[in-house]
């Protein structure tokens, strides 16, 4: 699957991310971002696993330590979310890393606590497109 099949599902992901935003506004605990992105998306009929653990492995071997991000949006979108004054690079290490465990092409990196916007970012792994028709 291509990654321009995402475009959609990316576009009713960060619909949902700003119905949030402008609610709440920024500031408050990413806990909370976090719940009300539950609400948010179940209500507008959006499919997402919430917590879900990767499993982690070396040389073949499961290691017990898990990677767990925010969620998992339509089956193929892997959502970090903040709730920081300003984005750094670790952020995105950190969704970079869940994206390749995953194995999934298309992130994003949603900031809830960036004063007047909601700050968020989009990446592609394109070694994770598939080249099928």
């Amino acid at each position: 699957m291509k990654s321009e099949t995402y475009k959609d599902e990316g576009y009713k992901l960060m619909g949902a991310a700003f119905e949030v935003y402008n609610d709440r506004g920024f500031g408050m605990a990413e806990e909370i971002y976090q719940e009300c992105m539950e609400i948010e998306l179940e209500i507008r009929g959006i499919r997402f696993d919430a917590k879900r653990d990767l499993r982690c492995f070396y040389k073949e071997r499961e290691l017990e330590k898990r990677y767990v991000p925010d969620l998992f949006v339509f089956g193929c979108l892997v959502v970090e979310l903040k709730a920081v004054t300003e984005l750094s690079s670790e952020h995105e290490a950190q969704l970079y890393n869940y994206m390749r465990i995953a194995r999934q092409p298309v992130g994003y990196l949603i900031n809830f606590g960036h004063q007047d916007t909601l700050e968020w970012k989009r990446f592609i792994i394109s070694e994770f497109i598939s080249t099928a028709p």
